[in-house]
C-alpha cells in the first residue's frame, strides 16, 4: 500500500512525532483551550502515541497522561505519561485500578478508530460503537466540569452519540481540523462542562460483542 505523505506527515517526522494526528489535537486545543499545566488526561486509542505526547507537552511535568490502546507502541514517552495496552471494551482489573487511582480526570480524549473495511456503513457503525464506549468511560472517570473529545466517522446514526453527550455536558461542538485529510469522514466532537454522574452517558454498562482493532 502506498504510504500517504503530505505536509502534516512530513512535519510530524521533522518534529519527532510518531504520527500526523498530533496536529489535530493541537488544533482542537487551540480552538477549545482544552489542555493546561498540571491537568490529568485520559487518552483512549493512544497508539502510536502522538496525542499522548502532545498532551504531555501541555500538562507538563506536574500533569499526567494515562494512555491506552489495544495495540502496543514503541514510542518513548516522558515520565508524566503512563501507557497501558488495553482493549477499551474489555478493560482489565489492572487498568480499572489505574483509572480509579489516577482519576478523576480533567480531560478525556479519544482518537479511536476501527480498522476500516472499505464499506462505509460498517466503518461508521464500528466508529459509533467506539465513540459510545469512550463516552461511557469519560462519564465514569471525568471530574465534574471536565471536558471530553471524541472522533467519529460521520453517519446517519450520529445522534445516538450526540443525544447522551448533550445530556452529560453543558456544551457539545463539532470540529474538523484542517490537518484532517480532505477525503476523511472523521469529525471530532468536543463536549465541555461535564455535569457529573456516571449514568449521564445514557449508554449501557456492557460493551458490544465486537471489539475492532484500533489504528
Amino acid at each position: 500500500m502506498k504510504e500517504y505523505r503530505d505536509h502534516y506527515f512530513l512535519k510530524a517526522k521533522r518534529e519527532n512525532y510518531p504520527a500526523r494526528s498530533v496536529y489535530k489535537l493541537k488544533e482542537l486545543d487551540a480552538k477549545f483551550r482544552l489542555l493546561k499545566p498540571g491537568m490529568r488526561v485520559l487518552d483512549l486509542g493512544a497508539a502510536p502515541g502522538s496525542w499522548s505526547l502532545g498532551a504531555a507537552e501541555k500538562v507538563g511535568a506536574k500533569g499526567l497522561v494515562l494512555a491506552c490502546d489495544i495495540q502496543s507502541t514503541e514510542t518513548a514517552f516522558p515520565p508524566q505519561v503512563l501507557f497501558m495496552q488495553e482493549d477499551v471494551f474489555q478493560r482489565s482489573a489492572a487498568f480499572e485500578a489505574r483509572l480509579l487511582e489516577l482519576g478523576p480526570f480533567d480531560l478525556v480524549i479519544s482518537d479511536m478508530a476501527p480498522r476500516t473495511t472499505g464499506t462505509r456503513f460498517t466503518d461508521q457503525a464500528r466508529s459509533l460503537e467506539l465513540a459510545q464506549e469512550a463516552l461511557t468511560v469519560a462519564c465514569l472517570h471525568l471530574k465534574q466540569g471536565g471536558n471530553f473529545v471524541v472522533k467519529i466517522f460521520m453517519g446517519p446514526d450520529v445522534q445516538e452519540l450526540l443525544a447522551p453527550m448533550r445530556k452529560a455536558f453543558g456544551t457539545v461542538k463539532s470540529f474538523k481540523p484542517k490537518s484532517s485529510r480532505a477525503e476523511s469522514k472523521e469529525t471530532f466532537f468536543t463536549a465541555l462542562g461535564f455535569r457529573g454522574g456516571a449514568s449521564a452517558s445514557g449508554t449501557g454498562d456492557a460493551g458490544p460483542a465486537l471489539s475492532p482493532a484500533f489504528v
